[in-house]
């Protein structure tokens, strides 16, 4: 059934058209409106973590009885992608990633099903293991942190307060939970002084015994009456200090009690596992996550009245200070994008005033709202939001969606000059331009169908960016074909009727046009096969003159400090480096707000920020400045004080935030084998090999540093003799050095570890001069046990995919990680080649993530590539036509990387995203222009004229929708995440059109084999 003629059903029922156009308006600003606000899309991260801890075990044996076991299981779940484990003497963490092609909805069940084999291998760990414990909310993103500082207020109650505090914003509309972040852990420590224990004749165990004993909860039955079940219930164990000190204590027929025999005070898990910090003073933190769908600038404003009224309920000495907010990073994008949006609407207008008359202009301004009004609905019903791709897709579109109603428009207007009516002109472009226009607006969309469907990180993060330019150039076509020819009708002024037969393409531009199209058919070879060198020069002035790059740095203002201290740094060293960096901070101007994270990476604030896993020699500073120019500033300004070598012991990092996927270090190399020193060897050859490439700095081996241990040699049989064990002696050091765990108190809302331990003031000055009790009560010096040496072993021990390997990371220095990996990679090929069997170098980083990406863009390909054909065969029907317009697609590339060039933009993954987009923009144009071809055929031309004319007929509307998008482009330009994109896209529309109507008809005429026209006189 044919499709009627939409164009002349809107002019005819004018009524309707205009209440649809009012009523499309009108929802299509409601639907603006409640349009959710986010910073960037949200994306599904396929990671999650399993952790275990076995005190007293070594990063080997946690390695070997621990995190084997559990990687054999993890390699079952479907979709495994690979598991980066990371062993330090007591604790394993690895850190699960399954496939980019996932379906997102399945991450939960995959997620399920790891768990499910951590609790079956459970049992089956080695007595002591605690764990294996599954974090599978590793990937939430705080929408706010809030630092709660009390410096008069014991941390305890602290965070007491923070839990009030947390329960009140959880209730906040829009709120999905609120977590509590670095409480430290509280303590009663009950100090016994050696000494006098053994003078006392006390059993240690059997004190340890008795607290224990107390503090037990156990059911003591209940009875049946008449009534109600009445329980028995007993006294409370100890619940505080002032409780345990009246314990007592059964000593050879004595009562005494706890307090005479030890000091019993609080405390703090010593030392801390974990410390944070803001503005210098400890605090708790509330990591406040979104939920799902909701408006991130609305959620902002309830924060906001919520923080307001909590300072105002706050008791005297506490603060609350926020620390992020993600509705700040929001409003700032979503206003700056609406400033660059509402500047591109004004360009595109201007454009259309100048060259088709303020009439003309005032009706393709009009479509512009009009397509948006119907893309904002298509948005809202399928659950897309405004963001960081979605309005800058939306831009792209402004670019685009105008083509159609210019084309509409420009062919009513000619129709008009030549005599027509204006009713029967505007019925007659859907006749002539509705197919053309409508396949060529689906190459357009086909072009970017990759970025839609890549099943890839990436792909979930950027695929709204092919349904925001889908809806829009789809409508944009609706648009112009229904309401443009209408408007067209209103609008348009009257023409007057030539007394002759008036041909617009006469005047004298279209002459000169004419004769430069028929200069390209003359000299044909020139044309075709100068374009195809330009083509080729372009590619390899891509490949070796322009940077490469990932993904852009992010224009946020937060500025990173990592901290990284040698491994097996005590974590109290590791807290002095920090407080000295903290106060450069604080002195600097520009600084809002200022955290740090010791022991541990901060909370996921941001979402390509990976937070970084418990590690004593490890500390990152979090300092947020009032905008990226002051970003950069306190950047140079502790940059400097870095290079200046104030802090030698650390390795200090200054860095900002990047979008895309997570990427700790740009340049990266994992080296993986079996035997640790060879791979340590071969490591630090790639090292130096990364440090000789310029632009490389902090060429550094991940891990590799070996770590002083006290081992003590005992004697198996010197130690039956006096009767002890290994458990013996190995619990009585603990008791004295570390303490040991008792029981646990019920505190209100808490559970208090009680922990016994010697007193600090009454320990011996060294090892050696420690004594060991036997079970007669006889104190043995350490001595006598056996010999205690100095050994040295691994503080970490690193494995990919249960192999060992040694990362090899570096920052970069005034280049593209990506061209600076590729250095390296190259120079190391000696390196390669004398690798022994079974050790490898694989390429990580920002190559890495680039690769994996482009690898689902380019999965995708083929398909983009069939769709096109399928649609551009439907519209010419044949395979000379279809060639001609496919010839078209790499062109924009010469104008591409002449942008890239002009002004030092590298191509990254959001640039190849304009290259693929450009291809199908090109050969919409070429498809109108080759349809243009067969009408002029079809209306008795010959070839030769049917193909000079379709060149000179449809050059005003090509370049004059060239000419707009390129400009809609130019905001883009500016911003950090678009720029390249827009490059790529001013470049390739402007020179790719003028190529195009130049290098179609020389390569028409050459396929065809037309005759030569004749020179013009």
């Amino acid at each position: 059934m044919a499709i009627p003629n939409l164009s002349a059903l809107a002019v005819r029922e004018r009524a309707v058209t205009l209440f649809f156009i009012i009523l499309i308006g009108l929802a299509g600003l409601s639907a603006f409106m409640s349009l959710g606000r986010a910073e960037d899309p949200a994306f599904t991260i396929r990671v999650m973590m399993v952790s275990a801890t076995w005190p007293g075990a070594t990063a080997k044996e946690m390695q070997e009885q621990v995190a084997a076991r559990l990687e054999k299981r993890i390699q079952e779940v479907e979709y495994f992608k690979r598991v980066i484990t990371t062993a330090r003497p007591g604790r394993v963490d690895m850190q699960i990633e399954f496939e980019d092609y996932a379906p997102g909805d399945m991450v939960p069940q995959l997620f399920y099903e790891t768990r499910k084999r951590m609790q079956d291998e459970a049992p089956h760990m080695p007595p002591g293991v605690t764990g294996p414990i599954v974090n599978d909310d590793f990937s939430d993103v705080y929408f706010s942190l809030y630092a709660l500082t009390a410096p008069e207020l014991p941390p305890r109650l602290l965070a007491r307060e923070a839990e009030v505090i947390r329960d009140r914003l959880a209730r906040v509309e829009g709120v999905r939970k609120v977590d509590l972040l670095g409480e430290r852990a509280e303590r009663i420590f009950i100090e016994f002084d050696n000494t006098r224990i053994v003078n006392l004749g006390i059993s240690m165990p059997a004190v340890l015994d008795a607290v224990d004993a107390q503090n037990q909860l156990a059911a003591a039955g209940y009875i049946e009456t008449q009534g109600p079940r009445s329980y028995l219930r007993l006294t409370n164990g100890p619940t505080n200090p002032d409780t345990l000190r009246e314990l007592p204590i059964r000593v050879e027929g004595r009562l005494l009690h706890l307090g005479d025999i030890a000091e019993i005070r609080r405390g703090y898990e010593d030392p801390p596992s974990y410390l944070v910090r803001a503005s210098g003073e400890d605090a708790v933190l509330l990591g406040v996550v979104m939920g799902r769908g909701e408006n991130g600038l609305d959620l902002g404003a309830r924060l906001d009245d919520f923080t307001e009224a909590e300072k105002a309920r706050l008791p005297l000495g506490l603060t609350l200070h926020q620390l992020t907010n993600q509705a700040d990073a929001i409003s700032e994008a979503v206003n700056l994008f609406q400033v660059k949006f509402f500047v591109a609407v004004a360009v595109v207008t201007l454009v259309c005033f100048l060259a088709i008359g303020w009439r003309a202009g005032i009706i393709v301004a009009i479509t512009i709202p009009l397509t948006l009004a119907l893309t904002f609905l298509l948005m809202r019903a399928t659950d897309i939001n405004l963001d960081r791709i979605t309005l800058g897709a939306l831009i792209i579109a402004l670019g685009l969606l105008v083509d159609d109603a210019i084309i509409a428009i420009e062919m009513m207007l000619v129709k008009m000059e030549q005599g027509w009516e204006r009713i029967e002109a505007a019925a007659h472009a859907w006749k002539v331009a509705a197919a053309p226009m409508l396949f060529g607006t689906l190459v357009t969309v086909a072009g970017f169908v990759p970025i839609g469907f890549a099943e890839s990180a990436v792909g979930e993060f950027a695929g709204n960016i092919f349904w925001v330019l889908a809806y829009a150039l789809l409508v944009s076509w609706l648009v112009a074909v229904i309401f443009t020819p209408y408007l067209g009708v209103k609008l348009l002024p009257d023409i007057a009727r030539p007394h002759a037969q008036h041909d617009p393409y006469d005047s004298p531009r279209y002459v000169r046009l004419r004769r430069w199209i028929g200069l390209c058919v003359r000299r044909r070879k020139t044309v075709v096969f100068g374009t195809l060198g330009l083509l080729v020069l372009a590619a390899l002035l891509m490949a070796a003159t322009v940077q490469q790059q990932f993904f852009p740095s992010s224009d946020r203002p937060e500025v990173l400090v990592d901290i990284y201290m040698p491994e097996g740094t005590a974590m109290e060293r590791t807290d002095e480096v920090t407080r000295r960096i903290e106060a450069l901070l604080r002195d600097m101007p520009g600084v809002k707000t200022l955290s740090a994270y010791v022991g541990a990476g901060a909370p996921r604030f941001f979402l390509a920020l990976n937070p970084e896993q418990p590690n004593p020699a490890f500390a990152k500073i979090i300092a947020v400045a009032h905008d990226s120019e002051q970003r950069r500033a306190i950047e140079a300004a502790l940059q400097a004080r870095v290079d200046a070598g104030e802090f030698p012991e650390a390795r200090v990092r200054v860095h900002h935030l990047l979008f895309g996927p997570p990427v700790v270090w740009p340049v990266s190399f994992r080296i993986s084998g079996p035997d640790l020193v060879t791979l340590r060897h071969i490591a630090e050859r790639v090292r130096a090999v990364a440090a000789d490439t310029p632009h490389v700095s902090q060429a550094h081996l991940e891990w590799g540093e070996r770590a002083p241990v006290i081992r003590l040699q005992m004697d198996p049989d010197r130690l039956r003799l006096l009767n002890l064990t290994p458990r013996d002696v190995a619990q009585q050091f603990q008791f004295e050095l570390d303490g040991l765990p008792v029981t646990h108190v019920r505190e209100d809302i808490r559970s208090v570890e009680v922990r016994a331990r010697g007193l600090p003031s009454a320990q011996p000055p060294s090892l050696r001069d420690m004594e060991i009790k036997t079970m007669d009560g006889r104190k043995i010096p350490v001595a006598q046990l056996g010999e205690v040496v100095i050994e040295y072993e691994d503080p970490v021990l690193k494995g990919y995919n249960r192999e060992p390997f040694i990362a090899v990371n570096a920052e970069i220095d005034g280049a593209q990680a990506i061209n600076v990996t590729h250095a390296v990679w190259d120079a190391l090929h000696q390196v390669r080649a004398d690798l022994p069997e079974g050790y490898q170098i694989e390429i990580g980083g920002s190559v890495e993530s680039s690769s994996e990406a482009d690898a689902s863009i380019q999965k995708m390909q083929p398909i983009m590539v069939a769709l096109m054909l399928i649609f551009i065969m439907l519209q010419m029907r044949s395979f000379s036509g279809t060639f001609v317009v496919m010839a078209t697609a790499p062109l924009g590339v010469i104008g591409a990387v002449l942008a890239l060039l002009l002004f030092n933009q590298p191509f990254g993954f959001v640039a190849l995203l304009g290259l693929i987009g450009l291809a199908g923009i090109l050969m919409r144009n070429t498809l109108i222009l080759t349809q243009q071809v067969t009408d002029n055929v079809n209306h008795g031309m010959t070839m030769l004229d049917a193909v000079i004319e379709a060149a000179v007929r449809r050059a005003r509307p090509v370049v004059l929708t060239a000419l707009a998008a390129a400009l809609a482009f130019i905001p883009l330009a500016t911003d950090p995440f678009w720029g390249p994109l827009a490059y790529v896209l001013i470049g390739g529309v402007l020179v790719g059109t003028l190529i195009t109507l130049l290098f179609v008809p020389a390569l028409y005429a050459l396929l065809f084999r037309l005759p030569r026209p004749s020179p013009p006189q």
